[in-house]
């Protein structure tokens, strides 16, 4: 009882804090926006009144959200189902880690943003395109930590558990996995942060829909109160997505929220 207490003050003070941090940043974003042209810094007031009117004509920025917040949850998705198995595999094999990991680190080393148009170029400027740049951003970061969390099992556990007649299932599940799962949340984390990232690169790329094409757009008409409505979007996408997998780790590792 008295943890839970603890817990929920804790939650508050967090909550209060955020709170707090948030007031003072609009007020010092008006102050310093008076000071400048809305094409240059808009106030508060302006992109709140931009926001109200994108959402009053026919809905359009949830139509803009949702295409990206697909874009970037398919790409992650197609990302973690590659690299969390591969990552296993290149672990567990080092003759397969030495001749695939060079290719994938020298794809890796090629900017995203020089890569994005030609896979625009060979899958069309649909969500496709969009998709597989926001898989192949979040792909490294989970393929590298799962290697490194597989590679932390205790060898001593394992052979442990081999001498007390464990199956490789066995193993698996109730020593290589719970070992690595605190790095893999690591790397998860990371890729489904780079697939939003990753997502607005290829709508930069080629696209007539999502938040990346609405900051392109308002780009090209100076219209800065958009540009930040779109910023604000992609940042609830960012905050929205951490949410989840904190979550997701809470559930899935409940020793680790009894340690913190």
């Amino acid at each position: 009882m008295n943890n839970r207490l603890v817990s929920f003050g804790r939650r508050y003070e967090r909550l209060i804090t955020v709170m707090f941090l948030g007031i003072i940043s609009l007020i010092v974003w008006t102050i310093v926006a008076s000071f400048y042209p809305s094409y240059i810094l808009p106030s508060p007031g302006e992109v709140g009144l931009r926001f109200k009117e994108l959402l009053t004509k026919g809905n359009r920025l949830a139509d803009h959200f949702l295409i990206t917040f697909l874009e970037a949850l398919v790409g992650f998705l197609f990302g973690a189902l590659t690299a969390l198995p591969l990552s296993y595999l290149l672990a567990r094999h080092p003759r397969l880690d030495r001749l695939i990991t060079p290719l994938v680190v020298a794809i890796q080393a090629i900017p995203i943003v020089a890569l994005a148009p030609l896979l625009v170029i060979w899958f069309g400027f649909g969500i496709t395109s969009k998709i597989l740049i926001a898989a192949l951003v979040s792909f490294f970061p989970m393929l590298t930590n799962g290697v490194v969390g597989i590679r932390e099992t205790d060898p001593r556990l394992k052979q442990l558990l081999i001498i007390m007649g464990a199956t490789k299932r066995e193993i698996f599940f109730k020593l290589e996995v719970p070992t690595a799962l605190p790095v893999i949340f690591g790397g998860v984390r990371m890729g489904l942060t780079l697939s939003v990232i990753g997502a607005v690169v290829g709508e930069f790329s080629g696209a007539g829909k999502g938040l990346g094409y609405l900051v392109y757009f308002a780009r090209g008409t100076f219209d800065t109160p958009l540009i930040f409505v779109a910023l604000i979007a992609l940042a609830a996408i960012g905050v929205g997505f951490y949410l989840l997998i904190s979550v997701l780790e809470a559930a899935v590792m409940p020793w680790k929220e009894r340690e913190k």
